[in-house]
């Protein structure tokens, strides 16, 4: 289990000027500790975190620490490359500022593809209680008709283009895994991804990439259950402390 928690939160501010966003504490519990302890309840205990911004704010959970030092001008794909050695056999990779359920991370587990992504098919309601305009901070999400993604992480246009919501939540077999490294060290070596640089690649240009070159991405599909805090409003939206409250009374963690 990989946790992505280099990010500094810029959009957070204040409450992230003397911790990670990761650590931001929402009626009295972090974001990262209600996602431990999710992962926790399933039995997953093996977590490697991959901190940046002040990082060693994250030894108090006793586990792994690995460091992308360039967390301040790279993104997310970067970051998981900066543990790549640890990037062997099944893993799942999460993002540090969702809190999802048990039901959601039971559903992923069960899934067999190389490279599986959860998707929010309920996503519009809760973006409309984030934005006045819910394609504002969405992105394309589109599927074929056996389940696979065939776009992810554009710009969307209409509501039309987007089958589900992205939450950044993966799972990759041992195949998986050799696939995204394939793509990342090519891209390195041309130069860039996607025709972006490729320290400030997000995760869903990379998983757009793995589409481009002809291997399927599955989609997992939930509806609500989940929370993403990345702004001052998200945190404090009463919508998140209620889908929140809803996460942990649904498993009484």
């Amino acid at each position: 289990m990989i946790l992505l928690v280099a990010g500094e939160g810029k959009r957070l501010r204040p409450y992230t000027s003397d911790r990670p966003k990761c650590m931001v504490e929402i009626d009295g519990f972090s974001l990262l500790s209600r996602q431990l302890e999710v992962l926790k309840a399933e039995g997953l205990d093996n977590i490697i975190m991959i901190g940046g911004y002040k990082a060693n704010m994250l030894k108090k959970y006793g586990f792994r620490i690995k460091i992308n030092s360039r967390y301040f001008e790279t993104n997310m794909v970067w970051s998981l490359f900066s543990a790549e050695e640890e990037l062997e056999g099944d893993i799942i990779v999460s993002y540090g500022d969702i809190v999802y359920s048990r039901k959601i991370l039971q559903s992923l587990l069960g899934s067999s593809a190389d490279i599986a992504v959860t998707i929010d098919k309920d996503w519009e309601g809760y973006w409309r209680q984030r934005n006045e305009d819910p394609l504002k901070d969405a992105e394309t999400l589109k599927l074929c008709k056996d389940g696979t993604i065939s776009e992810i992480g554009q710009k969307p246009k209409s509501l039309n283009e987007i089958d589900g919501q992205y939450m950044g939540l993966i799972k990759l077999s041992s195949k998986g895994v050799n696939l995204l490294k394939k793509l990342f060290h090519d891209s390195v070596n041309k130069g860039d991804l996607r025709g972006k640089n490729v320290e400030s690649s997000y995760m869903t240009d990379l998983l757009q990439g793995i589409i481009d070159s002809g291997q399927p991405i599955e989609s997992v599909p939930i509806n609500g259950g989940w929370v993403e805090v990345d702004t001052v409003k998200d945190k404090n939206a009463i919508v998140t402390l209620e889908r929140l409250k809803k996460i942990k009374d649904s498993h009484e963690i």
